[in-house]
């Protein structure tokens, strides 16, 4: 079956680093147009966007009238890959209402304005589209010290069959991808070598993950070999949640 996304143009959220990276090569390497999203380092955005010959543009994904403009100016999006994200560690009873919500905003409501501005751009209007969220095992397991990020994550899965449903009579998909522990600029402050050490070796395939199996993971989702699977959470994480 086809992987080939050659007709089409994907936005991939937060993408200039870390695991949006490997995903936005992922996808431009069946053929995609890959448009960049970036909040804040323009460097690494456009230094991908060089790579895979496509676009960086400054997108605030919090901000829901900065959203509506980025995906106007980009025309019709096929592909939606919600991969942006934060992390702010704390115990609950030390979480401000600060801590709390700017990790909901920025990894939970951003996929909200994100999908709702691709849909009504013209996803539906093609009868055709391919939506992931990334989430987390976190979303499904929990862990202390992350009840924001574990919250935003969950509902990604909760908002993900929710879409999935509103929109797969119109041949569109919406797909969750929930990594295990992967070692990238977001989540190296926050683990010690001991605690990463820990990690794998509760992971029945006895090694840490990386941005590219993740990508690929994304890369089958967003396929056209894909397009009778929605609703789904795929679990990216070598075993470790089991």
């Amino acid at each position: 079956m086809s992987h080939d996304l050659s007709d089409k143009t994907a936005l991939v959220t937060g993408g200039g680093k870390g695991i949006g990276a490997a995903i936005s090569r992922a996808l431009a390497g069946m053929g995609a147009n890959v448009v960049v999203a970036y909040r804040s380092d323009s460097a690494a955005a456009e230094q991908v966007a060089h790579e895979i010959e496509g676009k960086a543009v400054r997108c605030d994904v919090t901000e829901q009238a900065e959203v509506e403009k980025t995906v106007k100016a980009t025309g019709r999006i096929d592909v939606l890959v919600n991969n942006a994200g934060a992390v702010r560690d704390r115990l609950l009873l030390r979480m401000t209402a600060a801590d709390w919500d700017d990790i909901i905003k920025t990894d939970l409501t951003a996929a909200f304005h994100t999908t709702k501005a691709v849909l009504a751009e013209g996803m539906l209007r093609a009868r055709w589209g391919r939506i992931v969220n990334m989430s987390s095992v976190v979303g499904i397991t929990g862990n202390p010290g992350q009840s924001n990020y574990a919250a935003a994550k969950a509902g990604l899965i909760g908002f993900t069959k929710a879409i999935a449903k509103e929109v797969g009579s119109r041949s569109i998909t919406c797909n969750a991808v929930a990594p295990g522990y992967v070692r990238t600029e977001l989540t190296t402050g926050s683990l010690t070598d001991d605690m990463v050490a820990e990690l794998v070796k509760f992971t029945p395939l006895g090694r840490e993950g990386t941005a590219e199996d993740v990508a690929a993971a994304v890369a089958f989702l967003c396929s056209p070999a894909a397009g009778f699977i929605t609703g789904h959470v795929l679990v990216v994480d070598g075993g470790l949640s089991l």
